[in-house]
């Protein structure tokens, strides 16, 4: 799935994704990766007529990613998934499952990030 690829930054990335949507893309999913330590790369993929297009970011994984569920009511599911499985937080996220989307209660740690423990859920 080569495609078109557009870095973007936390700055960039809602408008990138509202240009994509005006244009009649439509979002396909995410794709999660660990960059080094401290930073998480996510593309965002997207499709017209059997072309895709990637959105590239990499973002520090300590502080909020903005959320695109503002203009995409459907990526809410997908960032809640990297909520869960990545630690990674959310800034304007429009229906938070809070890190319960996949994760059940007896879950202690972070599958996807080392040495990060979840606080429990009551």
């Amino acid at each position: 799935m080569q495609g078109n690829i557009i870095d973007v930054t936390a700055d960039t990335l809602v408008s990138e994704v509202m240009k994509l949507k005006n244009d009649g893309q439509r979002l396909v999913t995410y794709s999660t990766y660990q960059a080094d330590e401290k930073t998480i790369g996510i593309l965002y993929h997207f499709d017209k007529n059997l072309e895709v297009t990637h959105l590239r970011l990499e973002a520090d994984m300590g502080k909020p990613i903005p959320s695109i569920s503002g203009v995409l009511f459907a990526a809410l599911l997908v960032e809640n998934e990297i909520r869960d499985q990545w630690d990674v937080k959310f800034d304007g996220l429009v229906l938070d499952f809070n890190r319960s989307l996949l994760l059940d209660p007896e879950v202690t740690q972070v599958p996807l990030v080392s040495n990060v423990k979840i606080e429990s859920k009551q």
